[in-house]
């Protein structure tokens, strides 16, 4: 018996994956069809932007691009057509379902633009999320075959909670006040 009493025990340590079974991280952001519609209306059209910016964070850290994940989606309208069309690439590449990069894109920054129309016209903003939907049904299909087992976000947490209490009676009131005679 040559051990010195002072010397740690040596056992195996698994790497454990708190989101998951597989240590594979997704190849784009996912979420659920519905949870991207209802957190969409419960923040009145900001979960898009996060969308957008946890799609650019997760292809930076898998292509190691120098990527600002935070500009790209704060000035979506500029670089929306980018991520769908790498996201695409990404499909065509790994046998998942496509995306129509240019025409999802096109209509969601006309979308996107229309918040300037008059009461209640400008509402039709809204509906950017839908163009979305084909991109995200996408994603999920590319994240199944890049990262099997992994969590797919259909659960909604506390802060999501949160932000559908607060947002989902603003947007309400939104909706209500478009339709009010004006004075």
């Amino acid at each position: 018996m040559n051990e010195s009493p002072y010397t740690p025990p040596v056992a195996p340590v698994a790497d454990v994956n708190p989101r998951g079974t597989t240590a594979a991280p997704p190849a784009f952001f996912p979420v659920s069809i519905a949870k991207l519609v209802l957190m969409t209306f419960g923040t009145l059209g900001l979960y898009q932007y996060f969308w957008i910016y946890e799609n650019w964070k997760l292809e930076k850290q898998r292509t190691g691009e120098s990527i600002w994940p935070l500009p790209r989606a704060i000035f979506a309208v500029f670089f929306i057509y980018q991520l769908l069309r790498r996201i695409d690439a990404h499909a065509e590449r790994a046998g998942a379902r496509r995306v129509a990069a240019g025409p999802i894109a096109a209509l969601w920054i006309i979308l996107t633009l229309l918040w300037k129309l008059p009461d209640p016209y400008w509402l039709v903003t809204f509906l950017a999320v839908f163009a979305l939907l084909p991109v995200q049904q996408a994603v999920n299909d590319l994240n199944r075959l890049a990262a099997p087992g992994y969590e797919p976000n259909a659960k909604f947490r506390g802060w999501n909670w949160l932000a559908i209490v607060i947002g989902v009676p603003f947007f309400a009131l939104a909706v209500f006040g478009a339709f009010l005679p004006p004075e």
